[in-house]
Parts: structure tokens; C-alpha cells; sequence
């Protein structure tokens, strides 16, 4: 059962620090809808110049319901510990991969161009505004994000390139599977707010209490119907 368990974890890619006398959250991601809206890109040959680079799929074409529920994070507020870590966001098939990057305050991204067209990396988002400046294949640019929030991250070249990059206050944190499963471990004992965002959908809050015993259960109803109207009330960032 515990190996079961531990499994079911990495799965689902918890990244809580380990703490004595740790709890469990678990819970549920229910999307019923369509959240993201299809893109409408121009061919390459009408907008660019030099070689022509094929337009990577669209994942949300295979499935789109899975899409949206991998593409919901879940982490808890507060100031618990927190190390920051390095990732990457890469830049292929003029597309960013992943479009969704979940990390530590503090963590440093990598942003790869393994295109052989020039791209540039820019946000104008409030936790952090940078511009990456135009730069070929086989180079990066780093940028280190140091506060809590959400960071758009978008291209200047190429206009339906769109990523974001959600930076959490500690490292208790979940991307739900495909069936919209998650599991955050080792979170402290004691009352927390459990926050689930969806890029288009925003913010949804619930508060628990999470205790050594047993695991806690939170499910979250990502609340828009098929016409894209909220059905509660999306918590806005705070």
C-alpha cells in the first residue's frame, strides 16, 4: 500500500519538502468544458522570414479535457519552506514546451531556442517583466523569479506563442494527472488554503485542515460552462 502510495505521488509530481509528522492533501480536479480557446495561427511563409519551421501540435487537439485538467495547479498558500530549483521552458517547433511551468519561489528557468529561427522571450507580468531580447538556436537566456505569482510569457516574433509560468509561495505543489487527480505530501498539520488556478478560468480557494491521521480531501469544480460563462466566483490573484 505504501509503495502504492509513494507511485501514485510521483505521478502526479508533488514537490513538498519532507517535514516530521507530515500530512496529506488529496483531491480532484473536475473539468467538464472547454476552457481554452483554440488558436488561430497564420502559416509560417506569411509571417516570417529565412527557414520555414513546422507549427508543433496543439496537445489540446488529443484530448482537450485532459488538457485542461493537467494544465489546473494546485498549491497551498504561505510561507512554508521553500527551495528554489532550476527548470526549462524551450522554444520548438515555435511553440513553448511546456506552455505550463510550476515552481518555488526562487527557482531559475532556462528558455532554450532549439529553433533555427530567432525567437524572443518577453513578459509583462507584474511578479516579473523581462524581455529576453532576439537570440538564435542552440542559445538560452536565464531569468530567475523570485516572487510569488503568475508570469505570462509570450514571444515578440511569434504571435501565437503563449506560456505560463505559475511561481508558488513554497513547494507544496500539484499538476493533477490526466483524470484530474493530485496529491500534495508532507504538508504541516494544521488549517491551510488549498488554491487551484486554471489560466483561463482563474482562481478558486477552499480551506482545510490537514492532519497526521488520515489524508485530507479537496475537490475543486473548475467552474465555466460550455459557453466559457463562470458558474461561482473565480478568486482574483491577491
Amino acid at each position: 500500500m505504501m509503495l502504492m502510495r509513494l507511485s501514485y505521488a510521483l505521478l502526479l509530481g508533488f514537490t513538498c519538502l519532507a517535514t516530521l509528522g507530515a500530512a496529506e492533501i488529496e483531491g480532484t480536479v473536475v473539468v467538464k468544458h472547454r476552457l481554452t480557446r483554440k488558436k488561430v495561427t497564420l502559416t509560417s511563409g506569411e509571417y516570417e522570414r529565412g527557414v520555414a519551421v513546422q507549427l508543433g501540435s496543439d496537445p489540446a487537439e488529443r484530448d482537450f479535457l485532459a488538457y485542461e485538467r493537467t494544465h489546473v495547479v494546485v498549491y497551498l498558500e504561505g510561507d512554508l519552506p521553500s527551495t528554489g530549483t532550476v527548470a526549462k521552458m524551450e522554444q520548438k517547433d515555435r511553440r513553448f514546451v511546456p506552455d505550463l511551468l510550476v515552481i518555488p519561489r526562487g527557482s531559475t528557468v532556462s528558455f532554450p531556442n532549439l529553433d533555427p529561427i530567432f525567437h524572443n522571450v518577453f513578459s509583462l507580468s507584474k511578479p516579473k517583466n523581462f524581455d529576453l531580447g532576439n537570440y538564435r538556436q542552440g542559445q538560452t537566456r536565464l531569468v530567475t523569479f523570485s516572487k510569488p505569482g503568475i508570469v505570462l510569457v509570450n514571444c515578440r516574433l511569434h504571435s501565437n506563442m503563449a506560456a505560463a509560468i505559475v511561481i508558488t509561495p513554497n513547494q507544496c505543489s500539484s499538476k493533477p494527472d490526466a483524470d484530474g487527480r493530485f496529491l500534495l505530501r508532507n504538508v504541516p498539520p494544521g488549517k491551510h488554503t488549498v488554491v487551484a488556478w486554471h489560466k483561463s478560468a482563474g482562481f478558486f480557494r477552499q480551506t482545510i485542515t490537514a492532519s497526521e491521521a488520515h489524508p485530507a480531501t479537496v475537490d475543486f469544480l473548475v467552474p465555466l460552462d460550455e459557453n466559457g460563462v463562470a458558474t461561482t466566483q473565480a478568486f482574483l490573484p491577491r
